[in-house]
C-alpha cells in the first residue's frame, strides 16, 4: 500500500471551511486527516466524498471503548474505504485484538495503528494521571501491546520514533503528528520535531497541520514540504 507521507490535519468546524482547504491540495501529493471536531459535524458522507476525489484519509477517531464496541466502530470505518484508522493502545490488548480481528474480512484493510501518549503530553502529565514511567517507557510499553495484537503500527511523537524503528523494524509503521518546519510555532504541541528530522528517526507518515492550513499557499508549502524531504 503506497500512502502518501505527508497527511494534513483538517482541524476545521465544518466542511465549508475545509473544503476551502482541501480545494487547494493535490490528491497526488498529501493525504487528508480527519479528526474527531470535523467527523462530528460533518460525518461519513464527507469522508467518502474525499475518498472519491482520490484522497488517502487518516480517519483519526482514537477509538477507545470495550472490545466489541471499538471492533464494530472500526469495521464501520473500514467501509468508508479510508486508509488509516486508529485507537487507543491505552484500551488494552483486547480490545487491540478486537479491532485487528473486525478487519478480517475487509479485502483491502486500512492500516489499523494505535495512538501511544498524545504529543501534547509530558512526564508531568503522565503522573497527573498516575502512570509512574517515563513518556519514553509508557510509548515503549503501549507500543508492544500493539505489536503483540497484531497492529500495523503506532501513532507517536518523533522523539520517540528512532526508539521505536529500531525496536520493531520498518514493517510496523510510525505515524507522527505535531511536526514543525524549523520556523514554526510549537503550538500546544509539546514534542516536535521537523520533517526532515522526523524522517531521519524512521517515521514513515507524518500529520502536519497549521504551517500548511494557515499558510498563504498550502500546495506551495506542500511542494517545499516533499522537496525537503527528498533532499534529506
Amino acid at each position: 500500500m503506497k500512502l502518501p507521507r505527508i497527511y494534513v490535519a483538517l482541524d476545521y468546524h465544518n466542511r465549508i471551511q475545509a473544503d476551502a482547504m482541501v480545494s487547494q491540495l493535490d490528491p497526488q501529493r498529501v493525504g487528508l486527516k480527519v479528526g474527531k471536531e470535523l467527523f462530528t459535524t460533518e460525518g461519513p458522507d464527507w469522508v467518502a466524498e474525499q475518498v472519491e476525489r482520490g484522497f488517502s484519509v487518516f480517519l483519526d477517531l482514537k477509538f477507545h471503548d470495550i472490545p466489541n464496541t471499538v471492533a464494530k466502530a472500526v469495521a464501520a470505518a473500514a467501509r468508508l474505504n479510508v486508509d488509516i484508522i486508529n485507537v487507543h493502545a491505552s484500551g488494552g490488548l483486547k480490545m487491540m485484538q478486537a479491532a485487528k480481528q473486525a478487519l478480517a474480512d475487509v479485502e483491502k484493510p486500512p492500516l489499523l495503528i494505535a495512538v501511544t501518549v498524545l504529543t501534547s503530553m509530558d512526564e508531568t502529565d503522565l503522573q497527573g494521571i498516575g502512570i509512574d514511567r517515563s513518556v519514553e517507557q509508557q510509548v515503549l510499553k503501549l507500543a508492544q501491546l500493539a505489536e503483540q495484537a497484531g497492529l500495523d503500527g503506532v501513532v507517536c511523537s518523533a522523539q520517540e520514533a528512532e526508539m521505536l524503528h529500531q525496536r520493531f523494524g520498518n514493517e510496523f509503521k510510525l505515524v507522527t503528528p505535531g511536526i514543525r518546519p524549523a520556523d514554526a510555532q510549537r503550538d500546544d504541541q509539546k514534542r516536535t520535531l521537523t520533517p526532515s528530522e522526523a524522517v531521519d528517526r524512521g517515521v514513515d507518515y507524518m500529520v502536519i497541520g497549521r504551517p500548511i492550513t494557515q499558510s498563504d499557499n498550502p500546495h506551495q508549502t506542500v511542494l517545499q514540504l516533499l522537496a525537503e524531504l527528498d533532499n534529506d
